[in-house]
């Protein structure tokens, strides 16, 4: 999804410093909004990127982005909130981020906003497996196996070999694949406010994209400068219900809930285009769902197992059966 989000931040949100739970319901339906902003945006994108080259759409995405959230950003807390602890990483996530965008819309002149999206889903699947090697997180059979219903919930969208198969649906993938990179890198920084790693993504994006405008310029018309803007502002709207969405429940509860976009992605994309998704797309999107909503499930599990041994261990009673086994899943 171009709002790299929301699945992009869906999938690894970063939660404002100091915040705690207060209203799950209220935390679902943040999210829920920012998914319906997102799909908007990105049906945006999609008209805009059917004229003007894909970097030049990111371009007018990050800079109104920026404009929008730099401004927030220092009202909330000052300049400091604009220095990072960790700059070398925000610099990497922001790339995977940038990168992310590029590549899904790149691919929206060729494919459905639905099925794009679809694809890109697949980013918790690949979070998880860049965490086992990046983080050393341990991940069971279970999660494995998620995993790999998944994949195949994907092979099932993109049906390579197929008359069907075009090779743009590749690029949702390696949209995914960049995010993934991005949500990891946002596990290792510590001690960054939420704000801070927002503006970090803005600024990391305009800079790069803007490097890359004299190889990539269409002058745009009043048209599209409207809708490049309309898009920007809702970019950063959905990221800003993002963070309320966080503030208001735990990330294990409310994240499953991103996958309503598609949904959304499915109904904006006929209503704007008249493209309807085909009986595979349906299947895979939901073969993909099911996948990440189990994993989703099997991280509350692990959660409360981890919960549970820190509990007996600070009680002294014996660990439970969860516990004892390392909270493996």
């Amino acid at each position: 999804m171009t709002a790299t989000p929301a699945a992009r931040t869906h999938a690894a949100p970063v939660e404002p410093s100091g915040q705690t739970a207060s209203s799950p319901l209220r935390g679902i339906l943040f999210l829920i909004a920012s998914t319906v902003v997102f799909s908007v945006a990105d049906v945006i994108t999609k008209q805009l990127a059917s004229t003007l080259p894909p970097p030049e759409v990111a371009w007018m995405r990050y800079v109104t982005f920026a404009l929008v959230a730099i401004p927030v950003v220092l009202a909330k807390g000052g300049p400091t909130l604009l220095r990072s602890r960790r700059p070398g990483l925000q610099a990497i996530r922001g790339l995977g981020m940038v990168g992310s965008s590029l590549l899904f819309i790149a691919s929206l002149p060729y494919l459905p906003v639905a099925d794009a999206t679809a694809i890109f889903f697949v980013s918790p699947i690949l979070i998880m497996a860049l965490s086992v090697v990046v983080l050393g997180e341990t991940v069971g059979w279970r999660r494995w196996t998620a995993a790999a219903v998944g994949f195949v919930g994907v092979m099932v969208v993109i049906r390579p070999g197929t008359g069907a198969f075009q090779a743009a649906a590749l690029l949702p993938i390696a949209a995914a694949s960049s995010w993934a990179v991005g949500a990891v890198v946002t596990r290792k920084i510590g001690g960054d406010h939420a704000f801070t790693t927002l503006a970090w993504s803005s600024l990391v994006g305009t800079f790069v994209l803007s490097a890359l405008m004299p190889f990539a310029w269409v002058t745009p018309d009043t048209a599209e400068i409207a809708m490049g803007l309309a898009m920007g502002i809702l970019f950063a709207i959905g990221h800003w219900l993002i963070v309320l969405a966080y503030r208001h429940g735990n990330a294990s509860l409310i994240a499953p809930f991103s996958y309503v976009q598609l949904i959304w992605a499915g109904t904006l994309g006929y209503l704007a285009f008249g493209s309807v998704p085909d009986a595979w797309t349906v299947a895979g999107a939901g073969i993909i769902a099911l996948s990440g909503l189990y994993t989703a499930y099997r991280e509350r599990v692990r959660a409360r197992q981890r919960a549970l041994f820190r509990l007996t261990r600070s009680s002294g009673r014996p660990a439970g059966a969860g516990a004892r086994c390392g909270c493996r899943s």
